[in-house]
């Protein structure tokens, strides 16, 4: 099969996957996909792969020392500010339920990093343990494996993976999942649906399903008169006014009539954690819990991170690890004036606000006008205490040329671009599973990657 029969295979395999119920807008009409078709996966080194491979466990590290950090935060064993800055914005019920006993161990199910393969390494810009997309790569993974691609984590990697993970949270072999997916998720439901029927084929009853549809009983919470083992937050605890039930949903978890995850812990969800990773009086911490493999590992692949704090330094005082031309930075709004080469930086909300996932809130620094990005300092110091705001130096990705298929050619194209790599991890108790992998391989041009519509979106490969 040659590459221009490869991308009609995947365009054509697509609508029989259901994985779009919406409108695509900006594309080709003969395109089934918000995306472009690249008749090869992305390719990563066995090297490369290896690294992966060991994140995983690294990052289950992490978040067991960002919950334990947070506890002990609460409790006056670790600094209070550490827990003041990661409930700033946040009302009293969701505080409460993070700190809640019954979840005190829990973590998060499903772990994925936002990665971008640089000239100097791997740069880990963001985690997110909502992340979208499970179900369209592993729909994809499924594809290019048919093709007789070595896709990452097998054809199969990422059910299974998910699968895995439900069936130990629930200690049993055939649980019963429901996947809660909220209006604001609402672009998501197609791919849920694709997972849904995917897990229903290797034995785990799923009910993908919008909140209002969540029938409680003094059992717990049931769906077609059957009782729920495993409910899948698929929404984002910021938006819990506009969910309904929602507040019986996390009774039901306080209960233990159903296993709720990820846990209502929206301090797991904040990109602030990884500014806590680099804070100088936070080291030994990090040090003692992360240990000698873990701690290094993430040095080296976690960017330099700040949380944009409002409040006055003293006139002695610097921001750690933060100069301008060599020259420390005293106060925050001095990034205001600094030159466009000098301001290679992005500023993007920490968490909890409907503007931090899908790169939506992003500003950075080099892409804008004066104006604008002093507005984004601005903004970023203003809601401190509301929505507070991170800043991490800029990474640029290392630039690739990946074919594609154009619709309006009619033929296989090229095109120059950097890549966005997201593996997905699957937590069974103590070991991390990774599921699969998927690149958004952007035009080179563009600052901010992700899954745009001029986009390559591909499971990634092991390169033979």
């Amino acid at each position: 099969m040659d590459t221009k029969a490869k991308c009609l295979f995947i365009n054509d395999e697509i609508p029989k996957a259901r994985l779009f119920s919406g409108e695509k807008r900006d594309v080709h009409p003969d395109c089934h996909t918000s995306w472009r078709i690249s008749p090869e996966p992305f390719w990563v080194s066995a090297e490369d792969v290896q690294w992966f491979e060991e994140l995983g466990g690294h990052l289950l590290n992490f978040y067991r020392a960002c919950n334990l950090l947070y506890s002990q935060s609460v409790r006056g064993i670790q600094p209070t500010w550490v827990s003041e800055y990661l409930d700033f914005g946040k009302p009293e019920p969701v505080i409460q339920y993070g700190r809640m006993n019954r979840f005190k161990t829990q973590l998060p199910g499903v772990l994925r990093p936002d990665i971008l393969p640089t000239a100097e390494g791997m740069a880990i810009t963001e985690l997110d343990s909502i992340p979208g997309f499970i179900g369209v790569t592993g729909c994809l993974s499924r594809l290019y494996a048919q093709l007789g691609y070595p896709v990452i984590g097998g054809s199969d990697g990422m059910v299974q993976g998910y699968a895995d993970m439900i069936r130990a949270l629930s200690k049993k072999e055939a649980p019963r999942l429901a996947i809660v997916v909220s209006d604001e998720s609402a672009d998501y439901w197609a791919e849920m649906k694709w997972l849904e029927t995917a897990l229903c084929e290797i034995g785990v009853p799923t009910r993908t399903l919008k909140p209002n549809e969540i029938i409680f009983t003094e059992d717990g919470i049931c769906v077609d008169g059957e009782r729920i083992d495993v409910l899948y937050r698929f929404y984002e605890l910021f938006d819990l006014p506009n969910i309904p039930k929602a507040e019986l949903m996390l009774y039901s978890a306080k209960k233990r009539t159903v296993v709720m995850t990820p846990p209502p812990k929206a301090y797991l969800e904040e990109k602030l954690c990884l500014a806590l990773f680099h804070h100088p009086a936070l080291q030994p911490f990090w040090r003692r819990r992360l240990g000698k493999r873990t701690y290094p590992f993430l040095q080296k692949a976690i960017p330099q991170t700040w949380i944009l704090d409002a409040r006055p330094l003293p006139p002695h005082a610097v921001i750690p690890g933060l100069d301008i031309d060599g020259l420390p930075v005293t106060d925050w709004r001095q990034l205001s004036s600094i030159t466009q080469k000098q301001r290679e930086l992005v500023i993007k909300p920490s968490g909890f606000s409907e503007l931090a996932w899908g790169s939506r809130g992003v500003a950075i620094g080099h892409d804008l006008p004066t104006e604008e990005w002093e507005a984004a300092v601005d903004n970023g110091l203003a809601n401190f205490e509301r929505t507070p705001h991170v800043l991490q130096k800029f990474h640029t990705a290392q630039r690739v040329r990946m074919q594609y298929y154009d619709f309006e050619a009619g033929d296989v194209q090229e095109m120059a671009c950097r890549p966005l790599l997201r593996p997905y991890y699957f937590v069974t108790g103590n070991t991390v599973r990774l599921g699969g992998m998927q690149a958004a391989v952007c035009p080179a041009d563009k600052k901010i990657l992700h899954g745009m519509v001029d986009s390559i979106i591909v499971p990634c490969g092991q390169r033979q």
